[in-house]
C-alpha cells in the first residue's frame, strides 16, 4: 500500500481487486452491491456511502480509515489544518501590540483581566479586545 495517497481511491480498488485476484462481480457480491457499482466506484463515477466503504475495507484488506480519506480528499484538510497557515489568536495579536495598548494607556491589571477573557474563547480581534476592556472600565468607574 505504498504511496497510496498519489493514487485515487478507484485506482487503489482496482489495483488491490486485482492483487487478489477478484473480480469486479465478486467484489460486488461480497460487498452486496451490484457489478456496474463497483465498476463505476473503480472509475470514479460513483462516490461510496460509508456502508460500502467498510465493507470494500473489509473485502480488499484496506485500512478503512486510509479508504476513507481517499474517497473524502476534503475530509483530512477539515480534521487537521495545515497549522503553518494558522492564523494568530485574536489575544496573540492583541497583547502584542505594543503601540495599541499605549495608545489605550491599558496597565498590567487590566491585561491580566482581558487575559482571562481570552481564555473564555471566541474573542475575534484585537478590537474585540478593547472594547471589553472599554466597557470593563465604564462598570467600574474608570
Amino acid at each position: 500500500m505504498a504511496r497510496i495517497k498519489e493514487r485515487s481511491f478507484g485506482q487503489v480498488i482496482r489495483e488491490r481487486r486485482r492483487q487478489l485476484d477478484l473480480t469486479q462481480e465478486e467484489v460486488a457480491h461480497r460487498i452486496k452491491t451490484s457489478t456496474p457499482y463497483v465498476g463505476h466506484l473503480e472509475s470514479g463515477k460513483r462516490h461510496p456511502s460509508d456502508k460500502i466503504l467498510t465493507r470494500l475495507a473489509e473485502v480488499l484488506g484496506l485500512g478503512r480509515r486510509e479508504l476513507f480519506f481517499l474517497a473524502n480528499p476534503r475530509a483530512q484538510a477539515l480534521l487537521s489544518p495545515d497549522t503553518d497557515s494558522a492564523p494568530e489568536s485574536a489575544w496573540d495579536d492583541f497583547k502584542n501590540n505594543e503601540q495599541l495598548r499605549r495608545v489605550h494607556n491599558i496597565a498590567v491589571d487590566e491585561m491580566e483581566v482581558l487575559s482571562r477573557v481570552a481564555l473564555l474563547g471566541d474573542v475575534r480581534s484585537a478590537r474585540d479586545f478593547i472594547y471589553i476592556l472599554n466597557t470593563v472600565r465604564h462598570a467600574v468607574g474608570r
